[in-house]
C-alpha cells in the first residue's frame, strides 16, 4: 500500500476546509498511514462465511395503532391563559409600531 505524502494532506485537508499549520502535517500523515495499514489488515479479513448485515444492532420501528382522540376545546384552552379576549390569547406587545 502506498504511503501518504504530504502533498496529500494538504489536499484533503483543503477539501475539508481545515487550516493545519505546517507543523502538524506531518504527524497528521503518520496518524493518517496507520489508519490506512489498520484498513489494509481488514481487508486480508476472510469474511466469507459472515452473514451480509445493514445494522449491527438489530432494531425494529415499534408503531401504535392511529387514534383520534379529543382535544380540549378551545373554551378549555383559553380559560387557561392568563389573558384572553374573544377566544384568543393576548400576549404582550414585541413590535413596536412605525
Amino acid at each position: 500500500m502506498a504511503e501518504v505524502t504530504l502533498d496529500e494532506v494538504r489536499h484533503v485537508a483543503r477539501l475539508a476546509r481545515l487550516d493545519l499549520p505546517d507543523e502538524e502535517l506531518e504527524r497528521v500523515r503518520r496518524e493518517l498511514n496507520r489508519i490506512m495499514e489498520h484498513f489494509a489488515e481488514l481487508q486480508q479479513l476472510d469474511t466469507g462465511d459472515v452473514e451480509q448485515t445493514s445494522h449491527a444492532i438489530r432494531m425494529t420501528n415499534v408503531y401504535r395503532e392511529d387514534a383520534i382522540i379529543p382535544g380540549l376545546s378551545a373554551e378549555a384552552v383559553i380559560q387557561n391563559a392568563p389573558d384572553g379576549v374573544e377566544g384568543f390569547f393576548r400576549v404582550p406587545a414585541f413590535m413596536e409600531e412605525e
